[in-house]
């Protein structure tokens, strides 16, 4: 083995030294990228990192079965009857959540705290003899097992007196710094713009400056949530979808949440280069209305539409704020609860084995030509590390290559948004070996914090990366490669107009059983091989299945009232007016404002218990929000059975409707008359109009 002499050594080591200073001090010489525009706080990049957290709507309405209370209701049906908040944080620790935001008071004015400033409030509940604070015992809970606690206010409150007046403004002030006070860190305050009873109800002018002045005193560090921020923004609307391309940046002057917020697109979208950075939470409920109902236990979301709610959410440059209400013992129920287990369990398996690992990075361009911004930085793990180009150098391509063959459907990308969010095109090739060349594999627009692309499996060892377009250099800070599992869709159940129930699956070449008694089907059960009749009330739950049986899906259940086969539509006398009753809540009709009333004849006199509206689920279409209706026996002499009556959240969450009437009357002829769209225009729409007799 050869040796070095020692006065060599000397040398070397001393020239070393002084070229490895020459060296270092070039490194540091390359200065960072400038931060372009509007940048994210110290506070709101905590936040972003929480990802997921959960809503908890819980007061009157879990009580009266209602969406929207009207501040009349009896404090003391309020009494939960084995209220534990604990189990509510336990739940979401479980399942994987950062938080609980509470609705501490919606906008019927009732208060879960004893406030000073109302008589709506679990004081004069029955719920512990009028003793109880809610807010205490669940940021209490919330402290115990880790998790950030976070309140809900309305401004809107059709309780106090003083609402519509200048003097509320103050009165809602003095809630907030009731809460914000006396419950300690408060990570989110959360805003909605709910502002009266439509045209002719009360009117408050909000003092939006006065309330966030307020939260501020009490919280600085508190991420104010409404429709333009200023901490962080809603998306437009309540299914759970954020914009394909979604901009943390928004531009909020002139604006303020409620009516005088930006068009839905623009929320669920942002704006590109935005003035103000109010990145986007997703808010979506698990089961179809936002508090607990007894009649919804059996439509708690699929663990797929919750894992679709993820990749639409968090996979979006988005946080994902999943309402899970409790019941009305004043726990989450167990449905709940057991989706939220078998959610978090197909997330953890889909994101398991980082398929990156082990692979080299090359890239098109690097800042200053060294390591400091080098594309290695992309496979650390380092928050705080990234790649990035040179001022001027706005595309640019990363390929990596694996260690060997892998197989995968999600790619995971992510902004170092501390330097705000610059990205706005990219598009991501796989080294195809049959083709012996690059074939394309998906695309995108924004990333931002965090954005998952879905597309189907493929194998390979090499994949490339092209920033198409970027607003200023792009700055990259993590890269991730992972096979999810693939699903087994659940059945899809419908029932047309005729009471022929159809039942699909989106799975390729699945076997599908389903029961009429109400039981859980199994393999055993009646298998499904054409339409069936069902033309009376009933109950239709289904499976599919494949591989002989081995994979189940999971059990899809629809309930039906009496169907429309008997029925026609006699006015108005407009183009297409059946499809509102054809069963088929994708087809829909538009009718003109000027025209006469909805005349139904159901065919025959029934009993009618209370009747659904299903809306087009869409926040920009011009469903009805408040209407008359009205009954016949004859199709002469009509008998109002709600007047002037208003589909609760139907602007932001337009969801079927089930309206039970006051008292069951004897009908064949109803008329519904819309009185006012959640959109000006000069047509309504109506997707489907049915009857509830049971």
């Amino acid at each position: 083995m050869k040796t070095t002499p020692a006065f060599l050594r000397s040398y070397y080591l001393a020239a070393s030294v002084f070229f490895g200073s020459c060296f270092s001090a070039c490194e540091h010489s390359v200065t960072p990228p400038e931060p372009y525009g509007a940048i994210p706080s110290a506070y709101q990049m905590e936040w972003q990192k929480m990802e997921y957290y959960m809503f908890a709507h819980f007061g009157p309405n879990t009580f009266t079965n209602v969406e929207w209370g009207n501040g009349e209701e009896d404090p003391k049906v309020f009494n939960p009857t084995n209220l534990d908040c604990r189990q509510w944080a336990a739940t979401a620790k479980a399942a994987g959540m950062k938080g609980i935001i509470i609705t501490a008071k919606h906008h019927d004015g009732f208060c879960l705290w004893p406030s000073e400033y109302s008589t709506h409030t679990v004081r004069e509940s029955l719920w512990k003899d009028g003793k109880g604070d809610l807010l205490k015992e669940l940021s209490e809970a919330c402290k115990e097992y880790g998790l950030q606690f976070g309140v809900y206010l309305s401004p809107w409150d059709q309780n106090h007196p003083a609402y519509g007046t200048p003097e509320y403004n103050q009165v809602f002030a003095n809630t907030l710094d009731e809460v914000l006070s006396g419950y300690g860190h408060i990570f989110e305050q959360w805003f909605d713009g709910a502002n009266g009873e439509g045209h002719d109800g009360k009117k408050q002018v909000y003092d939006w400056d006065l309330f966030h002045e307020t939260v501020y005193r009490n919280q600085p560090h508190a991420i104010i949530f409404s429709d333009v921020g200023p901490g962080c923004r809603w998306m437009g609307n309540e299914q759970g979808i954020a914009g394909a391309t979604n901009w943390s940046t928004l531009n909020i002057t002139g604006f303020e949440p409620g009516l005088g917020a930006p068009p839905t697109d623009t929320l669920n979208q942002g704006n590109r280069g935005g003035e103000a950075w109010v990145p986007a939470e997703t808010d979506v409920s698990i089961r179809p209305g936002w508090f607990y109902s007894p009649d919804t236990d059996d439509k708690v979301k699929t663990v797929e539409q919750l894992v679709e709610l993820f990749y639409t959410s968090i996979g979006r440059n988005s946080n994902l704020l999943l309402n899970v209400p409790p019941n009305r013992e004043g726990r989450i129920h167990p449905v709940d609860s057991t989706r939220l287990m078998e959610f978090k369990q197909v997330i953890e398996e889909s994101f398991a084995e980082n398929l990156m690992k082990g692979a080299t990075i090359q890239a098109s361009a690097v800042r200053g030509n060294g390591s400091r911004y080098e594309p290695a930085n992309l496979l650390d793990g380092v928050y705080d590390s990234y790649w990035a180009t040179n001022d001027g150098e706005l595309t640019a391509w990363l390929e990596i290559a694996l260690e060997q063959q892998k197989t995968f459907n999600r790619l995971l990308l992510q902004e170092y948004i501390p330097l705000g969010q610059r990205v706005a095109g990219v598009t991501v090739d796989y080294w195809n070996d049959s083709l012996n060349d690059w074939a394309f594999l998906t695309e995108a627009t924004t990333i931002g914090y965090k954005r998952i692309l879905r597309f189907p499996t493929v194998t390979t060892q090499k994949i490339r990366i092209h920033i198409t377009e970027s607003l200023a250099c792009p700055v990259l800070n993590n890269l991730e490669l992972y096979k999810a599992p693939e699903f087994l869709s659940a059945p899809a159940v419908m029932r047309n107009k005729e009471g022929r129930v159809l039942i699909t699956c989106s799975s390729p070449d699945p076997v599908i059983y389903y029961t009429l008694d109400g039981t859980t089907p199994t393999t055993s059960s009646l298998r499904y091989q054409q339409p069936f009749s069902l033309e009376q009330a009933g109950t239709v739950k289904a499976i599919a299945t494949i591989q002989n049986g081995e994979q189940i899906s999971e059990v899809v259940t629809e309930d039906f009232d009496i169907s429309p086969a008997k029925w026609a539509v006699i006015s108005p006398e407009i183009e297409n007016m059946d499809l509102i009753i054809d069963g088929n809540v994708q087809s829909v009709a538009t009718i003109p404002l000027e025209s006469d009333p909805v005349i139904i004849d159901l065919g025959e006199t029934i009993g009618i218990k209370g009747f659904c509206y299903v809306p087009v689920n869409h926040t920009s279409a011009n469903n009805i929000s408040r209407y008359h209706l009205s009954v016949s026996e004859n199709g002469t002499d009509w008998k109002s059975v709600k007047s002037s009556a208003l589909f609760n959240n139907i602007k932001n969450n337009p969801v079927r409707q089930d309206i039970r009437l006051d008292q069951p009357v004897t009908s064949r002829f109803i008329k519904l008359e819309p009185l006012q769209g959640v959109h000006d225009g000069d047509a309504y729409i109506i997707a489907e109009i049915g009857v509830i007799t049971k």
